[in-house]
């Protein structure tokens, strides 16, 4: 399939700097794709805010993305999105708020990510009553899931529909449930979501035992990886954080603490971060760094984009769906 005018614009003026180590990025993750390899996308920061569904889902939905680590908000945030859009507000100059007006917003019900203010009524609390359901049912049934599939459970059951104030196709996590793609959401408890479940286990209304833990999502992805690496599986992250760190370690957990040495290395790695090389920072450590704790092999293709994701991501992005 021949490129459209956005992949051409890359590939005729992307061609030095953070710019070229874009299309280095987008053309190496193809190439992986070609290879038969799978592809880990991780989400940090707020990219689900920031709509990274209006291209991800499709980046889902065309088979580029076979799964996902994320942190709780960005699980929840795409689906906060999807029934609250129009309450949002955008802030262009937040840098000059002052503490009374950031105090307002609170009293409005507008908490701040950056530039745009997600609706505490009509998003955290308009999900929390009908996941506290599902929450619940399984808690009653002595069934126990992921954060993830609880957030598959209340999406693909329609409860949200008379809800919807943006195209469902703009929405990631609708796409991943309905194929009921593998995600990781590691430090799921650090989340709104999260900390509305630990209300309720306070409160004696549920159990901790109901959600599955962190621990349990590296075990299913010490399952999945062996099982899928045939051809490689790449390591696109976005930003830093959790998201990242977590899902990567595990390669050196199969091969070093379970002893398993044929496991391969991660087969392309690729970081989109304006983070910078710090004393004990992971999150702007380079590519190499990676190779001494038995994530990446010599060989292994890297690239790191010193730039803001929610420009970069939609790029590569475009140029993977030839767009």
């Amino acid at each position: 399939m021949s490129k459209g005018p956005i992949s051409q614009f890359i590939e005729k003026h992307y061609l030095h700097f953070n710019s070229a180590a874009l299309v280095d990025a987008a053309k190496g993750y193809e190439e992986q794709l070609a290879n038969g390899a799978k592809m880990m996308v991780t989400l940090a920061g707020a990219m689900s805010t920031a709509e990274i569904g209006k291209i991800f889902a499709e980046m889902i939905r065309q088979d580029k993305v076979q799964i996902i680590s994320c942190t709780g908000a960005n699980l929840e945030e795409d689906i906060m999105n999807l029934v609250a859009h129009s309450h949002y507000e955008r802030v262009p100059n937040y840098r000059d708020l002052t503490p009374e007006q950031e105090w307002d917003l609170l009293e409005r019900g507008l908490n701040r990510v950056t530039d745009t203010c997600i609706p505490e009524h009509e998003a955290f609390r308009r999900l929390q009553k009908h996941i506290y359901k599902i929450w619940k049912d399984a808690d009653d049934a002595g069934e126990r899931y992921l954060p993830h599939e609880f957030m598959y459970k209340m999406l693909l059951s329609g409860v949200l529909e008379e809800y919807y104030e943006i195209d469902l196709k703009d929405s990631w996590m609708y796409a991943a449930a309905e194929k009921n793609l593998p995600i990781i959401c590691p430090g799921w408890e650090d989340s709104t979501m999260g900390n509305i479940f630990a209300s309720y286990v306070i409160k004696g209304d549920l159990k901790v035992s109901t959600m599955k833990s962190g621990i349990e999502y590296m075990t299913f992805l010490a399952d999945w990886y062996p099982k899928n690496s045939a051809n490689g599986v790449g390591f696109f992250q976005i930003g830093g954080g959790i998201a990242g760190d977590f899902p990567i370690c595990v390669v050196p957990m199969l091969y070093q603490d379970m002893e398993m040495p044929e496991t391969p290395f991660w087969s392309y790695f690729c970081q989109i971060s304006d983070s910078t090389t710090s004393y004990g920072s992971y999150s702007g450590a380079v590519p190499n760094e990676k190779i001494t704790w038995g994530k990446l092999d010599i060989k292994t293709p890297k690239f790191i984009i010193e730039s803001d994701a929610t420009i970069v991501a939609p790029l590569i992005f475009a140029y993977l769906l030839d767009l």
